[in-house]
Parts: C-alpha cells; sequence; structure tokens
C-alpha cells in the first residue's frame, strides 16, 4: 500500500504530526517507502482536486478553528475522492478543546468514500499565542504519534473489514465556539484583521504564507481578503511587524492563556 499526507498547516503543527503518523506507517509497511504530500495550505493548493484507491493510505490532517474543522476548507476538502482507501483523520488545536472537529472531519472523509479507520486530536501552540501551548508539538506528543502509527499498522495488518472509527463529539455538530465580552455576551472576532508596524521592512513574507491569499502583494499592510487568524503572518514574519489590537481579541487571548493554561495530551481512537 502507498502512503500520503494530506494537511492544512499554516505555521506547521499540524504538518509534523501527520508527517510523523504517516512516516511511521511507511516506515512499518516497507522500509524506505516515499510518503506522497499533499499539503493544502495555500491557495493554488486547493484548486485541483485530488483521487486516490483503496491501495492506499491517506493521513489527512487539518487545525481546529472555533471548535470545528475551519469553514473556509469544506468545499475543497469535499472535493477529494477517497475510493476506498483508508484514511486516519487528525486534527491539531491550541489546548483549549477540539469539540466537534474530529467527528466532523471523519464524517467528511467517510461521505467521500474514505474507510476511515482512526482518528486523533492533537495540541499545537495556539495560532493567538506564543506561550499558549508553546512549542507544541513536542518530544512527548511526537513519541504518541509514534505509538499511534504502530497501532495503525497492526490494525491494518490484523484486520480485513474495516469499520467507521467512533470518535469523540456530537452530532449534529455544536455551533461554532464564540468568545464572550465582559458583559458575558458572545463577540464576533471574524473581521478583525491584523496590523502592521514600523519594524516592518517589505520582505513580503507574509504575502507568501498567507493561507487565503489576502495579503496584498504591493502593500503589506493592506488586506484584500479574509483572515482566518490562523497566525502564519504573525509567527513567521522576521521583524515581528504583524500585531492585532482589536479589544475583544486581545482579552480573548488572554483569558485563552489563562484558562487552558494547563496541558492537555493527544486522543488516540482506533
Amino acid at each position: 500500500m502507498k502512503v500520503n499526507t494530506m494537511f492544512f498547516s499554516a505555521t506547521g503543527t499540524t504538518r509534523k504530526v501527520v508527517s510523523r503518523i504517516a512516516e511511521k506507517i511507511s516506515e512499518n509497511l516497507e522500509k524506505g517507502m516515499v510518503v506522497k504530500s499533499f499539503d493544502f495550505t495555500l491557495p493554488n493548493a486547493r484548486k485541483e482536486p485530488v483521487s486516490f484507491t483503496k491501495e492506499e493510505i491517506v493521513v489527512v490532517g487539518v487545525p481546529v478553528i472555533a471548535g470545528r474543522v475551519p469553514n473556509v476548507l469544506l468545499k475543497y476538502l469535499n472535493s477529494i475522492k477517497g475510493n476506498d482507501a483508508l484514511a486516519i483523520a487528525v486534527v491539531l488545536y491550541g489546548n483549549r478543546n477540539y469539540d466537534d472537529a474530529l467527528i466532523e472531519l471523519r464524517d467528511i472523509l467517510q461521505l467521500n468514500g474514505f474507510k476511515v479507520i482512526a482518528g486523533g486530536a492533537f495540541i499545537g501552540e495556539h495560532s493567538f499565542s506564543k506561550i499558549l501551548a508553546k512549542d507544541r508539538p513536542d518530544e512527548k506528543d511526537m513519541a504518541i504519534a509514534s505509538d499511534f502509527a504502530d497501532q495503525i499498522y497492526s490494525k491494518i495488518t490484523a484486520e480485513a473489514d474495516f469499520q467507521i472509527v467512533n470518535v469523540k463529539g456530537k452530532s449534529p455538530y455544536r455551533d461554532y465556539y464564540r468568545p464572550k465580552n465582559l458583559q458575558g455576551e458572545p463577540v464576533d472576532i471574524r473581521k478583525v484583521t491584523p496590523l502592521t508596524n514600523s519594524d516592518c521592512n517589505n520582505c513580503k513574507l507574509c504575502v507568501s504564507v498567507c493561507p487565503m491569499g489576502s495579503i496584498d502583494k504591493e502593500d503589506v499592510s493592506r488586506l484584500i481578503g479574509i483572515c482566518i487568524k490562523c497566525g502564519a503572518c504573525i509567527k513567521n514574519c522576521p521583524t515581528q511587524a504583524k500585531y492585532y489590537d482589536d479589544e475583544d481579541y486581545l482579552r480573548h487571548k488572554y483569558e485563552l492563556e489563562i484558562e487552558f493554561a494547563s496541558r492537555r495530551e493527544p486522543e488516540l481512537f482506533l
């Protein structure tokens, strides 16, 4: 069987976990087997649909945004054809909760012809923060990912008739998670966008890493599309020129860093 990865990973955390799982499965199947990678983080990569065959294994990873699969990815994800390929669903969240993201990803893959035999929810450094789940996935997370891959390999080689894996989550899915203001009322930060300070040296790195293609190449302080708060421009900026100043956003960021500081561990389903 051929092993593949498919992932959206604006800051590299999802890619790291998905790649480790796929590489370990591949190594168990046949030493030297090359894992094929489908990185659909950038806009151009989401223009062409992808299809697989029943002789393939696909480790699919997406970040969790507001407790769900990012809605900006739904159209693309629903264009992928599984054709009875085996799939492992993986979600990465920033230590708050993954809510219904994993069950939603599992269902999307199943409806598109994959046999979803395993699922995992892993933790990565939060896109809003440099201290919440800092530097995760770390060595402990990666060791768990390797062990998960070994368990998947054992399942693949021991079973002939695969049933859809049961994962944590509710169906119908819960609404997208929304932060609250000081009065306890939900606030909408979807239209909040990053600003650019005078430290910007116009290197245009932010243009190349924006997964929505929303940063104007001629004026990097200007957005020409939506911002999903993925952290790519802020965390990759060499001069730390990108930042947010919205009051509701900053309050939510602070609350996340305080309320969800305790380490959460990956959850695996086989």
